[in-house]
C-alpha cells in the first residue's frame, strides 16, 4: 500500500512539474489587438499589418498604375517592438524602396513573447499588385515559421519561404540580367572632362558661339555641360572603327571595361605614356617616360559621379627639363619634383620615378549646383596661360563648388597646399598652406562675357589650421585679411573678359592685381608696389576657311614681385612651382598656336618666345629681382625704377610642332611624334641660369588626361 501512494504521488508531481514547463509564445500585439484574445491575435496581427500596408504604399511615379507583380518581404518585430525588413524581393528598386520606406512608417508596440519574456519574432508577406484587398488572395497569411498553425498552413508557409530563398538566391543572376547595353553615360555625367588643351580645341568653338549662354573659363568642364553645345556621341560614333572583334573594339572605339544598369556605370582604362626621344644638348642617352596606370570612372544615380587615375612613373627628360625639375627640389632625400606632377626620388643614375594619383567625388544636389571634393588641379582661364589660376602645379587637396544660375556661373575653390621648401619646413615636416578662390562669370550679353576673381592664400601658423572665415562663399576676402591681420594671408585680385566678334573668333583677356599704388603710377616712378599682370588673346577657328584649323595668338605680361610676400610661405605657388603661370612674375611672353584636325589625326604648332628678368646670387648681388616668386620682396635692389626683365635680362625661344593619331577616343589614347626647338638665352650665366640650345624630338603613346609643359 505505502509503495501504491508513493508512486501516485511521484506520478502526480512529474505531471504537475510538465505543466509547470509548457512553453507559452504570443505574437505581437497592436494598440487594436490589446483586448484580442490569445489564440486570435494572430489574425488581428494580420489585419493591422495590412491595414497598414495598403493605406501607407504609394506606388513610385515611374511605375505604371496598372503594374502587376508581386513584392517578397521578410521583416521581424525585434523584442523593443520595433518594425525592421530583413530582406525585400521586387522586379524594380523602387518598389523595394517604398517597402522599406513604409515598413519604417509602423508603430512601435507589444513585441511578442515566450514564456513571458520579450522576444523578436520574424515574418515573412508577399504582397500582389495592384495593391488592394480586393487582390490579395482569401488564404493570403503573414507567415511565421514558428506559429501554432495546421499542417497545411505551415505547407504553405514552407513553399512561400523556398519561393523566397530562391529569389535571394538568384539575385546575382538578377544584377547581373539588369546590365544593359553601354551608352556613354558619362556624356550626361558631373564627371570631368579631362583637361589637355588639345582635347578642349576639339568643341572650344562650340561653346563659344554667340547667343550661347555658357561660361568657359572655369575648368575642367563636366560633360553634362558641354553636352549642351556638343554631341560626344555623335561625334565618337563619326570617328568609329568597324572592326567584328572584340580586341578590335577595345583598342580603336570602346572602354576596356564598360558596364551600365538603369542606376549606375563605370569604365576601367589602362593608362600609358610612353616616350623615347633624343636630346641634342643632353650628355646622357635617350629621352624616355613610363607611365603605366589605371583610369576609373563612375556614376552612381543622376547625382554622384566619381573619377580616379592612378600613375606610376619612370622618367629621364630633355637636359634642360631635368635641371629645372632639380632645382624645384623639396626638402629631404628626393632629388627632384617633375613639374606638374609630384616629388620625384631618384630612379637608376640619372632618371626620376614620380607617383602620382588623382581622384574627386562630384556631386549635384540641385540642377544649379555641382560640389567636387578630390585631388587634381583647377585652370581659370580662355587662353593657353591663365594670370589666375592654372595647372602647372602638382596635383593638389580641393573643395570647389559651382553654382550657376540666370547668366551667373560662380565658383568657389579651396585647396590644401605644401611649401616644401628646406627654409619653410618645420621640424622636417613641409608647411601647409591654403588657397581659397571666388570666380564669378557674368555674361554680360550674347557676345561679352566679365569675369571677376578673388584669392587668398593663409598659412597654418599658430595652430590657426584652415581659417573658418574663408569658407563663406560671398564675402570679400580683402576684408578678412584685414580683420585677420595684414600680415596673416596675401590677397590677390583680378579680372577676366571675353567678347564674341563672330561665331569663328572672340577675344579675351585677363588682369591680376597684387597690390597697387595709385601715387606711384601717377609719379611715373615705376614703383614695386604696382604688382600687377595681364593678358591679351585672340582666337580664329576656321581659319581663313579651312574647317577644324584653329589659330591662338596671345600675350602675356607680369611685373616684377608679383605673386610673391615678404612673409615666407604667402607666396602664390604649391610644391616649388607657381599657381598661375609657369615663369612665376618678371616677364613678357608672346605665344602663337595653331591645331588641326581632320577625323583621327590632329596637329600643333606652337612658338613662345619671352623675356624674364633672373636673379643674379652670385655671392655679391643676392637682391630678388621679381621673377622668383618664392623670394622675399624684401630684399629687392630699390623700391622705384622696377622695370620687367630686370636682374640677368633673358631671352627665350620654344618652338614645337606635333602630329599624333587618335587612337581611341573612349580612352583618349593617342600616338604623336613631337618635335621642340628651344633656344635660352641669358645675358650672363650663373650656376641656375645657364645657356641653352637644344633640339629635342620624341615620339610615344599616351592617354591624353593633363597637360605637360615643356616650354621654360
Amino acid at each position: 500500500m505505502k509503495t501504491f501512494i508513493l508512486g501516485l504521488l511521484l506520478i502526480c508531481s512529474v505531471s504537475t512539474f510538465a505543466q509547470d514547463t509548457t512553453i507559452y509564445q504570443v505574437s505581437p500585439r497592436f494598440e487594436n489587438c490589446k483586448d484580442t484574445e490569445v489564440k486570435q491575435l494572430n489574425s488581428c496581427f494580420n489585419q493591422e499589418v495590412y491595414k497598414l500596408i495598403y493605406s501607407e504604399y504609394k506606388l513610385p511615379e515611374t511605375i505604371d498604375s496598372n503594374y502587376k507583380g508581386e513584392l517578397a518581404v521578410i521583416f521581424e518585430v525585434t523584442k523593443e517592438g520595433v518594425f525592421k525588413t530583413v530582406y525585400v524581393e521586387a522586379t524594380n528598386t523602387k518598389l523595394k524602396d517604398e517597402a522599406n520606406r513604409v515598413f519604417s512608417t509602423f508603430p512601435k508596440i507589444e513585441p511578442a513573447t515566450y514564456n513571458g519574456n520579450p522576444t523578436f519574432k520574424q515574418y515573412s508577406i508577399t504582397l500582389y499588385f495592384p495593391l488592394n484587398e480586393k487582390n490579395t488572395p482569401s488564404n493570403q497569411t503573414i507567415v511565421s515559421t514558428d506559429d501554432n498553425t495546421t499542417e497545411e498552413t505551415k505547407v504553405n508557409q514552407i513553399e512561400k519561404l523556398t519561393i523566397l530563398q530562391q529569389k535571394a538566391k538568384q539575385e546575382f543572376d538578377s544584377v547581373q540580367k539588369s546590365l544593359t547595353k553601354y551608352t556613354n553615360k558619362a556624356y550626361s555625367s558631373q564627371v570631368n572632362i579631362p583637361f589637355s588643351h588639345e582635347n578642349y580645341s576639339r568643341f572650344d568653338q562650340d561653346i563659344n558661339r554667340i547667343g550661347t549662354n555658357s561660361h568657359t573659363a572655369s575648368k575642367p568642364y563636366m560633360y553634362n555641360d558641354v553636352a549642351n553645345y556638343y554631341d560626344f556621341n555623335s561625334e565618337n560614333e563619326a570617328l568609329k572603327k568597324e572592326t567584328q572583334t572584340w580586341s578590335g573594339r577595345k583598342l580603336w572605339n570602346e572602354h576596356l571595361v564598360q558596364i551600365q544598369s538603369e542606376d549606375y556605370w563605370f569604365t576601367v582604362d589602362p593608362i600609358f605614356d610612353l616616350q623615347l626621344g633624343k636630346d641634342t644638348d643632353a650628355d646622357f642617352g635617350s629621352t624616355y617616360n613610363n607611365t603605366r596606370g589605371l583610369y576609373v570612372q563612375g556614376g552612381l544615380g543622376s547625382k554622384l559621379s566619381f573619377s580616379a587615375s592612378v600613375y606610376e612613373n619612370q622618367g629621364r627628360f630633355a637636359q634642360y627639363y631635368n635641371q629645372y625639375a632639380e632645382s624645384l627640389k623639396a626638402f629631404g632625400p628626393d632629388p627632384a619634383i617633375v613639374p606638374g606632377r609630384g616629388i620625384a626620388k631618384r630612379f637608376k643614375d640619372d632618371a626620376y620615378d614620380y607617383p602620382v594619383a588623382e581622384a574627386y567625388l562630384s556631386y549635384s544636389p540641385a540642377k544649379f549646383m555641382n560640389i567636387q571634393f578630390g585631388h587634381g588641379k583647377q585652370f581659370i582661364g580662355d587662353g593657353y596661360r591663365s594670370l589666375l589660376q592654372s595647372d602647372v602645379a602638382s596635383p593638389y587637396p580641393f573643395l570647389k563648388l559651382n553654382t550657376k544660375f540666370w547668366k551667373i556661373k560662380y565658383t568657389n575653390t579651396w585647396t590644401w597646399l605644401k611649401d616644401v621648401r628646406d627654409e619653410a619646413v618645420v621640424d622636417k615636416a613641409f608647411r601647409t598652406k591654403y588657397i581659397a578662390n571666388h570666380y564669378l562669370s557674368w555674361n554680360v550679353s550674347k557676345k561679352f562675357n566679365l569675369g571677376l576673381f578673388e584669392s587668398v592664400i593663409w598659412e597654418n601658423s599658430n595652430d590657426r589650421g584652415f581659417d573658418i572665415n574663408y569658407l563663406n562663399p560671398l564675402i570679400f576676402f580683402r576684408a578678412i585679411e584685414f580683420e585677420t591681420g595684414q600680415g596673416a594671408g596675401n590677397a590677390i585680385i583680378g579680372a577676366s573678359g571675353k567678347y564674341k566678334l563672330s561665331d569663328n573668333s572672340n577675344l579675351y583677356g585677363q588682369f591680376i592685381l597684387d597690390e597697387f599704388s595709385l601715387s606711384d603710377v601717377t609719379g611715373g616712378n615705376k614703383s614695386w608696389k604696382n604688382k600687377f599682370g595681364f593678358q591679351l588673346g585672340a582666337k580664329y577657328y576656321n581659319a581663313f576657311k579651312v574647317k577644324n584649323l584653329m589659330l591662338q595668338a596671345e600675350y602675356n605680361q607680369v611685373r616684377p614681385y608679383t605673386y610673391s610676400h615678404n612673409t615666407i610661405v604667402l607666396n602664390y605657388a604649391h610644391n616649388n612651382q607657381p599657381m598661375a603661370h609657369l615663369w612665376g612674375a618678371n616677364f613678357r611672353e608672346l605665344v602663337l598656336i595653331g591645331r588641326y584636325q581632320k577625323e583621327r589625326w590632329f596637329g600643333e604648332a606652337k612658338l613662345i618666345t619671352g623675356v624674364r628678368g633672373f636673379d643674379i646670387n652670385d655671392g655679391t648681388d643676392n637682391f630678388s629681382y621679381g621673377g622668383d616668386i618664392f623670394a622675399d620682396e624684401e630684399d629687392r635692389p630699390s623700391d622705384t625704377g622696377i622695370t620687367i626683365g630686370q636682374g640677368i635680362k633673358t631671352t627665350s625661344v620654344n618652338a614645337s610642332a606635333q602630329l599624333g593619331y587618335l587612337v581611341n577616343p573612349a580612352s583618349n589614347l593617342k600616338a604623336f611624334v613631337n618635335l621642340s626647338y628651344r633656344n635660352f638665352n641669358p645675358e650672363a650665366q650663373t650656376v641656375s641660369v645657364l645657356n641653352n640650345s637644344t633640339v629635342w624630338i620624341n615620339f610615344g603613346i599616351r592617354t591624353d588626361l593633363f597637360n605637360w609643359y615643356f616650354d621654360l
